[in-house]
């Protein structure tokens, strides 16, 4: 009888198209659990969001923030038609085989989805203007310098608005060719977005490259006070 040790079977190898499609099955369940629960790619459709965002910027949109808590006044989020907010040309669809493959695992963002500032959240009041054409949250007028498309003024439309718990108002940096809360107020909500309706955070844009950065939350936000 032989003491030594019995040598191993080698495993047979895998065939190369096994292996491919294997790694790409992988490669793609990875994918579709990071854009659900982390980070997902949009792209920028107008200029509603000039200078910090232009359009046919490819942005990235973060889910963590937002596991806990809720957006807060400053965040550029990225979020779905409350309904109306958007024409029907605007709303992207897959138009070719390779965006359609990535729309069934839920890596092409179809749909309606727009991309604000928000400027207040529940409880808050947001009016305009004050004596000096600025947006006042709870009683404090903002610094919008930072941010604004130069030259513009804050707004052109009055409006003074408590938002409802569980929403947000939202502006665009370009406000004269913005179709944000402003121009809904009508609407149920007056005008304000759902929280639920948020997909994300915008934190940065990465292509094309000679526009890519990482978006900060404007200081002037941090001298708001809370809802009273």
């Amino acid at each position: 009888m032989d003491g030594g040790k019995r040598a191993r079977p080698k495993r047979k190898a895998m065939p190369v198209w096994q292996e491919s499609v294997l790694l790409l099955a992988i490669a793609l369940v990875l994918a579709v659990v990071i854009k659900a629960f982390f980070v997902q790619a949009f792209y920028i459709p107008s200029g509603s969001m000039r200078d910090t965002l232009v359009e046919n910027d490819r942005i990235l949109v973060q889910k963590i923030s937002y596991w806990t808590g809720e957006a807060e006044r400053g965040d550029i989020v990225v979020f779905a038609d409350p309904g109306g907010w958007l024409d029907a040309h605007e709303i992207r669809t897959a138009d070719n085989p390779a965006s359609r493959v990535l729309e069934l695992f839920g890596l092409f963002p179809t749909g309606g989805h727009l991309v604000k500032r928000v400027v207040g959240v529940g409880g808050d009041n947001v009016r305009c203007c004050d004596r000096r054409g600025r947006v006042v949250v709870n009683g404090v007028p903002l610094r919008e310098q930072q941010y604004l498309f130069e030259g513009v003024r804050p707004s052109l439309i009055r409006f003074d608005i408590d938002v409802p718990d569980g929403r947000l108002w939202v502006m665009g940096d370009n406000r004269p060719n913005s179709a944000d809360s402003r121009l809904h107020l009508g609407d149920p909500g007056g005008g304000t977005v759902a929280v639920e309706d948020v997909v994300g955070k915008v934190f940065s844009v990465v292509w094309p490259l000679g526009n890519a950065q990482v978006l900060d939350r404007p200081a002037t936000f941090e001298d708001v006070p809370a809802a009273p």
